[in-house]
């Protein structure tokens, strides 16, 4: 079911940021790093929509810092600390994957982040696909500008990297995907079967 779907997603994206603090935390002025709050699935046999899934509801403004289909036109998050660090970890999956994932659609309050999505290529990546186009990670791929904290973490560029596929893929043209054999993954459903933990302690 698309709940389900949504519950997997949501927490493979956080296994990723984890990774990535560990990683980010411990270099000299990072600062404080993105998560990705968890999600809980639950299950009521005697609903008519027996599954739905349970998270902490955050207060504060709600910002898309990234789009679904991975362009960087927003500019809060491409100007705030937020944005530029949900940016360094897209960049950041996206290597540490060799391009194979990127968690997109980053969105939450302040460095709390929920409902995001996953892009993998046409075949997945290690038994795991994503809810999202695979096109996202290669709009991702031409469209990232590198900042301070991609910089900070080592990354490559992308554009000279995607320059150097495209000189590839134009000569070894059957390597690439075949759009007629991916799967249309279901779309995320509105979040009204999402139920609220109240954040207060």
């Amino acid at each position: 079911s698309v709940v389900i779907q949504e519950f997997y997603v949501q927490n493979t994206a956080r296994e990723y940021a984890k990774l990535y603090a560990a990683e980010a935390e411990p270099l000299e002025g990072f600062g404080e790093v993105p998560e990705i709050i968890p999600i809980f699935l639950i299950h009521r046999p005697a609903n008519n929509i027996p599954y739905a899934t349970v998270e902490e509801e955050l207060v504060g403004e709600f910002v898309k810092y990234s789009v679904k289909d991975g362009k960087e036109v927003n500019f809060l998050r491409r100007d705030s600390e937020a944005g530029q660090k949900c940016c360094t970890f897209q960049h950041w999956v996206y290597e540490k994957t060799n391009g194979n994932l990127l968690v997109t659609d980053l969105q939450g309050v302040g460095m709390k982040l929920t409902d995001v999505g996953i892009a993998t290529l046409a075949k997945g990546y290690k038994g795991f696909k994503g809810n999202c186009s695979f096109s996202f990670i290669e709009q991702f791929r031409a469209l990232h500008q590198c900042n301070e904290y991609c910089e900070m973490l080592g990354l490559k560029s992308l554009r000279t990297t995607h320059q150097k596929q495209r000189k590839t893929t134009s000569t070894k043209s059957k390597n690439l995907p075949n759009s007629s054999t991916i799967k249309k993954m279901v779309p995320k459903k509105a979040r009204e079967h999402r139920d609220f933990i109240s954040s207060e302690h």
